[in-house]
């Protein structure tokens, strides 16, 4: 193997290790987003963990996070909770940065 080949397979394998990495960041990302959305519904335990798990599955329904968005949105409608999608769509941002740092830090 070349000096070449050797530097390709090393930006191949950086750049899957990175893609998997942005992988678990979103999907992190997602957990903690059902988890606060939960809060604000008022479900606990079993409830709230099942629902964390709903949000993820949700975000692997479309690119980006907007189907997040309308899920949480349309959830938060229904139980009569007063919550504006710029403040999810910060909340996302911030929980973004939550997500990285609790995997860099594992």
């Amino acid at each position: 193997m070349t000096t070449f080949d050797e530097r390709e397979q090393a930006f191949e394998n950086k750049f899957k290790h990175d893609q998997e990495f942005l992988f678990r960041i979103y999907a992190r990302r997602a957990r903690l987003a059902g988890q606060w959305a939960a809060g604000l519904l008022g479900l606990t335990g079993d409830d709230a963990t099942a629902y964390a798990k709903q949000i993820v599955a949700v975000d692997f329904e479309e690119p980006g996070h907007k189907d997040i968005v309308r899920k949480l949105l349309a959830d938060f409608q229904a139980k009569g909770v007063d919550v504006s999608e710029h403040r999810i769509e910060k909340e996302l941002d911030s929980l973004l940065e939550t997500a990285r740092q609790q995997l860099q830090s594992e």
